[in-house]
């Protein structure tokens, strides 16, 4: 069925609260609000739901859009708009001019503060608590100094991302942004050689991914750095520059359809479908015929053999993790509570098989296709 009929995305809308304090007066308004936030949540979850059926998705859908109704129409009937028709704003992406939603800054700086946390957190445990563990942590197991670096590294690098992604948007100075993708791609290649000694069998996929970041983000700085060297009238460099970006891109194409085919622990991303990948194709191509004729016009400079040095140094946008501590001890924690608990009663036994409902299970993914993947604008 699914191939016979034609279907597109579902929208992604954003969450909408119905929080309205102050304007919302009495218990009866308040109670319009909250159903009317509940009845919305709802009805986005029996989109994805598989056990649903035409009945509960009608109902759903009838009982929102009752509620809503009070936000548009007059009560007595006439033509008037209702007095709160504006109150409340609605973002959703677009279903066919390439599902590309605006990201609010307060969310992009959510992403990137909480990679940063992230990274803050491995960086603690791998100096305050691992080396606390009373077992000795196995080669290429998750507490293993060589995954907690990588991973330490990856959340800087994709913190940083989100910073190139900012910059790029607000048509920062390319000398900037070539600087910051340099960097990026540099986090990207110390993460993976920093998992070079592992299985393959276990990392590969994993390093796949690395790879592909690293020679993306070197194409994004041989871009930039081109832009900048045709804006002093490097022309010949420039073009240099662009052909060695053209050589990084596509060389991460490969590497994204290797990494696709590596079989391996993890989700299996798509970068090369994703629109923020497939402009840096164009935006390369572009920014290099421009160089050539400018060359052939104005400049008449030959090519080096050689490509530019990168030697880029970002001073801002760079990522260090936020120090991270656990919480203060619980105020429940007292000297007689820790001296009620009688180790002489521990069982003697430790090494008991765990009852089948203690064994450890696999957590369930989600049962949600995500949508094509898309160009985030971050505003």
């Amino acid at each position: 069925m699914t191939h016979w009929f034609h279907r597109n995305p579902l929208k992604a809308t954003a969450p909408v609260s119905f929080n309205f304090y102050g304007v919302a007066t009495t218990p009866a308004a308040t109670k319009v609000c909250n159903d009317l936030r509940l009845s919305r949540t709802r009805l986005l979850e029996l989109f994805t739901d598989l056990s649903c059926n035409p009945e509960v998705m009608k109902n759903a859908t009838d009982l929102y859009f009752s509620l809503l109704q009070g936000f548009i129409l007059s009560l007595d009937g006439s033509s008037q708009e209702c007095k709160l028709r504006y109150i409340q704003n609605f973002k959703w992406t677009d279903t066919l001019q390439g599902q590309v939603p605006s990201i609010t800054e307060d969310e992009a700086k959510d992403v990137h503060r909480s990679l940063k946390i992230a990274a803050g957190i491995f960086k603690h445990l791998k100096e305050s608590h691992i080396p606390k563990l009373i077992t000795p942590v196995e080669k290429g197991r998750d507490l293993e100094a060589r995954l907690i670096d990588s991973y330490i590294i990856q959340c800087q690098a994709e913190a940083q991302e989100v910073t190139i992604a900012r910059a790029i948007e607000l048509k920062h100075n390319p000398g900037l942004i070539a600087a910051l993708a340099y960097e990026t791609a540099n986090f990207y290649q110390k993460a993976d050689q920093t998992l070079s000694s592992l299985d393959p069998t276990y990392a590969g996929k994993w390093r796949k991914y690395l790879n592909l970041k690293t020679c993306f983000y070197m194409a994004y700085a041989y871009c930039y750095h081109g832009q900048t060297l045709l804006a002093n009238d490097k022309c010949g460099e420039a073009i240099r520059s662009l052909q060695e970006s053209e050589k990084f891109f596509a060389k991460a194409e490969a590497l994204c359809k290797e990494y696709g085919e590596t079989k391996g622990p993890g989700t299996t991303a798509k970068p090369s479908g994703h629109l923020f990948f497939r402009k840096l194709g164009s935006l390369i191509k572009n920014t290099l015929e421009k160089c050539q004729r400018e060359n052939g016009f104005i400049y008449f400079q030959k090519v080096p053999a050689e490509a530019p040095q990168l030697e880029l140094k970002a001073n801002y946008g760079l990522v260090e993790p936020v120090p991270f501590e656990f919480p203060a001890l619980n105020a429940q924690w007292t000297p007689e509570t820790l001296a009620a608990f009688d180790l002489t009663k521990r069982p003697k036994d430790d090494t008991a098989k765990p009852k089948p409902d203690e064994e450890v299970k696999p957590l369930k993914e989600p049962d949600i296709k995500p949508q094509k993947d898309s160009g985030c604008q971050i505003s």
